[in-house]
C-alpha cells in the first residue's frame, strides 16, 4: 500500500476523521468495503483470539437501523424529548457505510481481557487507517446508542460483547480541518528509574 516510509509518514499525518453528518457520496463501493474491514485484522492480538467483531448495515438497512434507535429511545429512555429523537433518527442515515464495531473477549482465557479490549481498539484504528487509505473519511462515533442493551443486544453475538463504536465512511461534505493535538511535553516522558 506505501512505496516507502516517506508515503506512510504522510499517511499518519493526513488522517483526520470527519463528522458523520457532514459526509457526502461517493462511499466505498461493496468490494472497497470489504477490503477495509479486512485491513483493520491485521492487528496485533495476543494469543489470537479475534476479539472483536465488524458488523456492516447495508444502505438498504437503515431505516431498519432507525427502527432499532427508536425502539431503544422508547424501552429505555421513554422521556427522550421530539429533538433527541430526530437526532437519532440523522444519525441512522448518516455516511454512505455503516460498519457496526463490536469488542469480543474471550472469557475466562489467560490473555486478561484488558489485552483483548486493547486489541479492539487497534482494530478499530486500523479501520479508519484503512478507510483513509482508500481515500475516504470515517468518523468513530458511541453516544448513547453505543451503550444501550436494546441497540447492543442487537449486534452482539454473546453476553461478554459490547459495542465499540459506530464507524460511518464517505467523502468529506467540506474541507477537514485540523483539530488542537495534545502537547507532546505534557504526555511524553522520560522514565527515571531512581525518582
Amino acid at each position: 500500500m506505501f512505496n516507502d516510509r516517506s508515503s506512510l509518514r504522510s499517511h499518519l499525518a493526513t488522517r483526520r476523521s470527519g463528522r458523520p453528518r457532514e459526509m457526502v457520496g461517493p462511499g466505498p463501493s461493496e468490494d472497497e468495503l470489504e477490503a477495509i474491514v479486512t485491513l483493520a485484522l491485521r492487528t496485533p492480538d495476543h494469543g489470537k483470539l479475534a476479539p472483536w467483531r465488524f458488523v456492516i448495515v447495508g444502505k438498504d438497512q437503515r431505516e431498519d437501523f432507525a427502527a432499532l434507535l427508536m425502539k431503544a429511545l422508547d424501552e429505555n429512555d421513554p422521556g427522550a424529548t421530539p429533538a433527541h429523537r430526530a437526532k437519532a433518527l440523522e444519525f441512522a442515515h448518516n455516511g454512505e457505510s455503516l460498519v457496526v464495531m463490536l469488542s469480543a473477549p474471550v472469557a475466562g482465557h489467560k490473555i486478561p481481557v484488558f489485552e483483548q479490549e486493547l486489541s479492539a481498539g487497534a482494530a478499530a484504528m486500523n479501520l479508519l487507517h484503512a478507510v483513509h487509505a482508500h481515500g475516504y473519511v470515517g468518523g468513530w462515533i458511541t453516544g448513547w446508542a453505543a451503550y444501550d442493551p436494546t441497540v447492543r443486544a442487537a449486534f452482539a453475538q454473546g453476553p461478554e460483547e459490547r459495542i465499540t463504536g459506530f464507524f460511518f465512511i464517505g467523502t468529506p461534505g467540506r474541507l477537514l480541518e485540523e483539530r488542537p493535538r495534545p502537547d507532546p511535553a505534557l504526555v511524553i516522558r522520560r522514565w527515571n528509574p531512581n525518582p
